[in-house]
C-alpha cells in the first residue's frame, strides 16, 4: 500500500508520520521549504497537546514551546480566567509556539518515522485512471526562491490525503470546491516585542469594532495576545463572515486600532512589531464536501475542519490526519481494491462523528453573533456570569471526557446528542 500525502501541514505531517509508524509508504510533497511562515495565532490546545503526546512528540520550552495555564477572556473591562480543566483524556496545558517552528519540527517527526518529505513540490492536479479514481498527483519543481524549475513530477499512490490548506489545489483539480452555506473566517495577525510574551494565559479579547462605524458596534469575532515566549507575543484578531459589516473592513486597520488602544508599556507598535502583518482566511463546518471521492481523503483546512466557535483548526487537522491514517491501514489490510475502497469511504463517516454536532452548533452561534445586538448581549451575560463563560468555553474548545464523567461533560453529550450533524458526504448543491 502506497499513500501519498498532499501538504505538509499539521495535518499533513501528522498523516505522514501515523502511516509510516504503521509501516505503509508514504510520501509527503509540501509547496514550500521548512522553516515556513503560516498565518496562525500560534496557540496549541490541550486537543492538540493530546495528539502530540499520542505522536510522542516531545514539547517542552528548551524546544520553544510555551506553556499556559488556560484562557484569559476580556471585555467590558474585566477578565474571567479559564483554566484548563483536568480530564482524563486531555492534558491540563496547552502551548504556544509559531508555526514557523512548529510544523518544521512536525514535519521532522514524520520523517523520522519513515515518511518521505518532499519539499518545494507544488502540486497542479491529480491523477486519475480510466475509472476515474484518484491514482496520484502531477507537481512542479520549484527552486529556493519558490520559482518554477521547469521540471515536473508525477507520484503514483494507492490513495491520496489531500492536506493542502484552505485554497487545495488538489480538491480543486478534482472538482471540489468550496460551499457557501457554511461560515467563513478571516484571520489577521503580526508579531511584537513584548513584556506580554510571557504570559501564562492565551488571551481572547471579545470587544472588537469597526473604527469607521459611528456606531461602533461589535464585531463576531476575538482579538488575540499569545505569548510565545522568546521575548515576542502573538497579536491578531479573528472575523467571522456573518458580520454585515464583513466583506467592507479593512482587517489590518481593525488590528492596528485595537493594538493601538493597548497600553503603552505592551509596546504593540510600529516600532516593535517583527515581520509582516499577514492575513488568511478560516475554512470552517466541512465547508469543502464530500470528504471522500474514489482514491481520496481530504484532510484538515482542506477539509473545512476549522472549528466555527472559536477559529481552532491544527487540533481537527492533526485529529483528522490520525483518523486517516487509521483508515489507510484498515483499507492496507482488505481483501481486493473493492474492499479498500469501502474502508476508505467510512473515513467521512468517522469525521461527521467527531465534529458534525459540533459544527451545527457553531453554525447557528456563527449566524446569531453575526448581529451586533447578539454579540453585545452575550459578551455582557457571558461577563458577568464566570461560571457560564467557563461552561461555554468547555463547549466552544470541545473538551470533554467521553464517557461523561461531571455534569458539564454530560450536558455537552446531551447537546450533541440532539444536534442534527452537518454533513460531509455529498457536494454542495448546484444552483
Amino acid at each position: 500500500m502506497r499513500a501519498l500525502v498532499l501538504g505538509g501541514g499539521p495535518a499533513g505531517a501528522t498523516a505522514g508520520y501515523w502511516l509510516a509508524a504503521h509501516g505503509i509508504e508514504v510520501t509527503v510533497l509540501e509547496k514550500t521549504a521548512f522553516p515556513r511562515e503560516k498565518v496562525c495565532g500560534d496557540g496549541l490546545t490541550p486537543r492538540a497537546v493530546r495528539e502530540m503526546r499520542l505522536m510522542g512528540l516531545p514539547h517542552g520550552p528548551e524546544l520553544g514551546y510555551a506553556r499556559n495555564r488556560g484562557l484569559r477572556l476580556v471585555a467590558r473591562e474585566r477578565s474571567v480566567e479559564v483554566p484548563w480543566p483536568e480530564l482524563s483524556d486531555f492534558p491540563p496545558y496547552g502551548l504556544v509556539r509559531t508555526r514557523l517552528g512548529f510544523d518544521e519540527h512536525l514535519a521532522g517527526h514524520a520523517r523520522a518515522a519513515g515518511a518521505r518529505v518532499l519539499e518545494r513540490r507544488a502540486v497542479t492536479g491529480v491523477l486519475r485512471d480510466g475509472s476515474g479514481r484518484v491514482v496520484g498527483a502531477r507537481a512542479n519543481v520549484l527552486d529556493a526562491a519558490g520559482r518554477r524549475t521547469g521540471e515536473t513530477e508525477e507520484h503514483r499512490a494507492d490513495v491520496v490525503l489531500a492536506a493542502d490548506g484552505n485554497s487545495s489545489r488538489t480538491a480543486v483539480s478534482a472538482g471540489l470546491h468550496k460551499r457557501d452555506d457554511r461560515p467563513m473566517g478571516v484571520a489577521v495577525r503580526a508579531y511584537f516585542e513584548s513584556p506580554r510574551s510571557d504570559l501564562d494565559w492565551m488571551e481572547g479579547w471579545l470587544e472588537l469594532t469597526d473604527g469607521t462605524d459611528p456606531q461602533r458596534a461589535l464585531l463576531p469575532g476575538y482579538g488575540w495576545v499569545f505569548g510565545v515566549g522568546d521575548g515576542t507575543a502573538n497579536v491578531g484578531l479573528g472575523i467571522l463572515d456573518t458580520s454585515p459589516a464583513f466583506g467592507a473592513l479593512d482587517y489590518r486597520k481593525v488590528l492596528a486600532d485595537w493594538t493601538a488602544s493597548m497600553p503603552a508599556e505592551w509596546t504593540f507598535d510600529e516600532e516593535h512589531r517583527r515581520g509582516r502583518v499577514l492575513g488568511a482566511a478560516l475554512p470552517m463546518a466541512f465547508n469543502r464536501t464530500p470528504h471522500h471521492v474514489p482514491g481520496m481523503l481530504l484532510l484538515g483546512d482542506a477539509a473545512g475542519l476549522v472549528s466555527p466557535f472559536n477559529g481552532e483548526g491544527i487540533s481537527n487537522a492533526m485529529e483528522s490526519a490520525r483518523y486517516a491514517a487509521e483508515h489507510v491501514v484498515a483499507a492496507a489490510a482488505a481483501n481486493g481494491p473493492a474492499q479498500r475502497e469501502l474502508v476508505l469511504a467510512g473515513y467521512p463517516d468517522r469525521v461527521r462523528q467527531e465534529w458534525g454536532a459540533h459544527f451545527t452548533q457553531g453554525r447557528v452561534l456563527a449566524q446569531l453573533i453575526g448581529s451586533p445586538a447578539v454579540m453585545k448581549a452575550a459578551v455582557r451575560t457571558g461577563m458577568a456570569v464566570p461560571a457560564l463563560m467557563r461552561f461555554v468555553v468547555r463547549v466552544m474548545t470541545e473538551l470533554s471526557d467521553r464517557p461523561a464523567a461531571t455534569w458539564e461533560d454530560r450536558v455537552v453529550s446531551l447537546l450533541d446528542a440532539l444536534t442534527p450533524a452537518t454533513g460531509n458526504t455529498r457536494p454542495p448543491k448546484t444552483r
